[in-house]
């Protein structure tokens, strides 16, 4: 089989645009991994030639005018400026202290547009102290580079930092990494950051942000993921970490002994496919009868839905789905000593706002938010945890979506790319990618066998591109594509088939299962962990 790309090649450090020099390359890639680009099938070598090919000299073009990169002369850069700033905290609550640091920044005009994922990585030079949480952000500022330090330094004292030691225990740690392409030699700042080759926690974070931009611009072909390569692998690996509240542990997506969570589906609906009707209404003995129940029986999250997302369901008033949910997460809330963790199962931006005022840590929409334009800015704003599912259309029109044409890439690579796009839209609305779990939307606009090979593939999507380090729920329980395979009609009759699917995601690397039965489905999962996570 092969694979056609048209590479451009350009030289890597010019804005002049591509005309006239532009070189149009055919590449004839055979038997291409799926999870592979032709950019990376190009060593640091043929960049570099690429790059010599294609100077300025060799075609005889205007010769570029040399800017001065001492870190003074910042007349002709744009009014707003782009710069990468390292973040780290190993005191305390260590995700907690880099958030506030991030809502510092935006609070004094410093713009954080993007973040890489936190890692959980080994102190360096000083071995005696906790583990950190490192990070990385894109800013936008109009700040010179010295008064963005100044900046930065006000932030760190906003929050309490005493340093003690150097290179010792701190609860926030915020350094300029880059400033647009710009080389500063001064005393109190070098620019490109000197740590960046060789900390991988720092190097791993900007990576993510920037993986092909080049850090030495004297050798404009060795790019940011070059150098991580180069590195040797940290022992033990770097982990993300994906907080989901105060009082629980993150995720730690990237640890191969992690424990899988166990999601119970808790339906306030009368319409639900599967448990509709079970509490019509909110009678609070049964209702928190029915919920220690299913802690007991081993769920560690619940998962709280007012609005059915079967094809046939009809669609509800936001004041009924609101009068649905929100009184049943105060009744957790208000009577369970040990807190459990929540989730709200809804695509409407005022929904998931009340939802987290009345105690939910997390929102769980279907659409990712598609539906709902306010939805991810109102998470943005929340600063809470999000669930993007992939999902075409709505529930009602999802059916007829299910169409990956092969000239498009086929199924798995349908659902990546609009993933990708989804995360991509929550960053830029203001969703730290720290706070984003990814759901591959079994039934949602997949049909029959689709789902199946979904589960077959779910590694493949951990690792693709854009997507690498988030964490996964899937949600399979009871669904039809188990009753068309094994041959079961009724959806609470599918244990034995969804008890399949269920390890089938634990060993492709699901974090979260979403479930109906979850005394039967916890033993899957410990059966499961023990089997592939250790």
């Amino acid at each position: 089989m092969r694979h056609f790309a048209t590479v451009v090649f350009r030289p890597l450090n010019s804005h002049t645009p591509i005309s006239p020099i532009s070189r149009h390359v055919r590449v004839v890639c055979t038997h291409l991994p799926l999870s592979r680009t032709p950019q990376r099938h190009f060593s640091q070598s043929t960049r570099r030639a690429a790059a010599d090919s294609l100077s300025f000299k060799k075609y005889s073009l205007p010769p570029q005018k040399k800017k001065k990169m001492n870190g003074t002369d910042t007349s002709k850069l744009p009014a707003k400026r782009t710069a990468y700033i390292a973040l780290g905290s190993n005191m305390g609550d260590r995700i907690a202290w880099i958030e506030k640091a991030c809502n510092e920044m935006d609070a004094r005009g410093i713009k954080v547009k993007r973040t890489s994922s936190l890692w959980e990585t080994e102190p360096m030079y000083v071995l005696d102290q906790d583990r950190f949480v490192n990070g990385a952000c894109e800013v936008e500022t109009t700040l010179e580079p010295l008064a963005l330090l100044d900046a930065l330094q006000e932030v760190e004292n906003a929050l309490g930092r005493k340093k003690v030691i150097d290179k010792g225990p701190r609860n926030i740690d915020l350094d300029i990494l880059l400033y647009e392409n710009l080389k500063i030699d001064h005393e109190r700042l070098k620019v490109p950051h000197i740590g960046i080759p060789e900390r991988e926690f720092v190097l791993r974070p900007l990576a993510e942000l920037i993986p092909d931009k080049p850090i030495d611009h004297a050798r404009p072909w060795t790019l940011t993921r070059d150098l991580l390569d180069k590195l040797p692998p940290s022992d033990p690996p770097l982990t993300t970490m994906t907080p989901l509240s105060a009082h629980h542990p993150p995720i730690q997506a990237l640890k191969p002994d992690r424990k899988t969570h166990v999601m119970a589906i808790l339906n306030m609906t009368p319409d639900s496919f599967s448990d509709g009707g079970q509490l019509p209404e909110l009678d609070p003995p049964s209702f928190l009868a029915k919920v220690q129940s299913l802690l007991d029986a081993g769920a560690t999250m619940i998962d709280i839905g007012g609005q059915s997302t079967a094809p046939r369901a009809p669609e509800v008033s936001t004041e009924e789905e609101l009068s649905r949910v929100v009184p049943a997460i105060q009744l957790i809330r208000t009577h369970f000593t040990q807190p459990a963790l929540i989730s709200v199962d809804t695509y409407r931006a005022r929904v998931a706002e009340a939802a987290v005022a009345a105690g939910a840590d997390i929102v769980n929409d279907v659409s990712g938010g598609s539906v709902d334009p306010d939805m991810l800015p109102t998470v943005a704003r929340l600063g809470t945890t999000v669930c993007l599912m992939h999902m075409r259309g709505t529930p009602a029109t999802m059916s007829s979506l299910a169409d990956y044409p092969p000239s498009e890439g086929g199924l798995i690579v349908g659902i990546a790319r609009e993933l990708v796009s989804r995360v991509e839209a929550a960053e830029a609305a203001g969703i730290r990618r720290w706070r984003i779990v990814l759901d591959p939307g079994l039934g949602f606009a997949k049909i029959g066998m689709q789902n199946v090979d979904v589960l077959r593939n779910l590694e493949l999507l951990r690792h693709w591109p854009g997507l690498q380090g988030l964490p996964w729920l899937v949600g399979s329980s009871r669904k039809s594509f188990i009753g068309q395979v094994t041959g079961v009609p009724t959806p609470k009759e599918r244990i034995w088939g969804t008890a399949a699917t269920v390890a089938a995601a634990v060993q492709g690397g699901a974090d979260v299962v979403r479930v109906h039965d979850v005394k039967e489905m916890a033993q899957v999962v410990s059966m499961a962990d023990a089997i592939w996570r250790y």
